[in-house]
């Protein structure tokens, strides 16, 4: 399985996730055990299967 860290702003702001979901102008994300966060006015900008990172950016 793939697990993503997630970084804004160049930092590591959630580990181990499974999951990502943009919802106007919020992105909620998932681990493996179900615990959740939500990055409010952020977008997706970058998915790099290889590198496992999902990037956010501000809206």
């Amino acid at each position: 399985m793939c697990e993503f860290s997630v970084f804004f702003k160049e930092k590591t702001v959630f580990k181990d996730a499974i999951y990502a979901k943009v919802d106007g102008s919020k992105v909620i994300v998932k681990d493996v055990l179900g615990d959740s966060r939500v990055f409010e006015n952020c977008k997706i900008v970058e998915v790099d299967v290889n590198s496992e990172r999902l990037v956010l950016s501000p809206t």
